[in-house]
């Protein structure tokens, strides 16, 4: 009687177990299946808007769209419609900061776009989320509020990436507007001005990219660093 009850225990051990691993294959499949489908609909915006032509890479616009969906998924965003993408892989002589209505398709704006003096001259290559390191910081953001500040209208960007740019408010990483970083200023120097850690616009596009974005948008700063594509939780999650 002994033997036949622990035949029986013993038996029903491993039936979770077999549950378990269904479950996870399934999972496994259900976010194939996701990944499959968010690089599709990447696929179909980037070329229906034609982004190749603007500057924009399509690995760039593929990571961004990757991590807006993840965001989207997660309620992170109050306005869902924008996606603003800082391509910092291109030169800071091109305009490469762009931001896209992905509800009617439409790109809203392009436009220079700085980053830290810290990161490199014309082209970025360092990033940091360390406070006085002058350089930027790489990864999504939430946008918040606007303020009145010593550069004039600017916007306050929440860090979401622990590790990658959490530090952003602290740091008082904003978006305002600059005059180093406009056409006048390319045309006596050989690459445009840098901030200090902060995304940077010309003055005379700050108050209308900040209209598009504030409240609440993704906003995000690409680069094909390694260590941060591998290791950011929005991408890989």
């Amino acid at each position: 009687m002994k033997n036949q009850f622990l035949t029986i225990s013993l038996s029903f051990l491993f039936l979770p177990v077999r549950y378990i691993e269904k479950d996870d294959v399934s999972h496994k499949k259900k976010n194939i299946i996701i990944n499959h489908a968010v690089a599709n609909d990447s696929k179909i915006i980037y070329n229906e808007l034609h982004l190749a032509a603007a500057g924009l890479s399509e690995k760039a616009f593929d990571f961004a769209y990757k991590g807006y969906q993840y965001l989207v998924k997660k309620h992170k965003l109050v306005n869902s419609n924008i996606l603003a993408v800082c391509d910092f892989s291109q030169s800071s002589n091109k305009k490469r900061l762009y931001i896209l209505d992905l509800v009617n398709n439409k790109v809203l704006l392009t436009s220079y776009v700085a980053h830290g003096r810290g990161s490199g001259g014309e082209y970025a290559s360092r990033f940091s989320n360390r406070s006085r390191s002058h350089q930027s910081s790489l990864g999504f953001y939430v946008t918040s509020s606007t303020y009145y500040g010593e550069h004039g209208l600017s916007l306050r960007l929440q860090g979401l990436e622990t590790g990658f740019n959490n530090l952003a408010m602290k740091r008082n990483i904003v978006i305002h507007g600059a005059p180093y970083i406009n056409d006048e200023y390319l045309d006596s120097n050989k690459f445009m001005g840098r901030s200090y850690g902060c995304p940077a616009v010309p003055e005379k596009d700050c108050a209308e990219v900040i209209d598009f974005v504030k409240n609440g948008t993704c906003f995000f700063i690409y680069h094909p660093t390694k260590k941060y594509l591998q290791s950011s939780k929005i991408l890989n999650g």
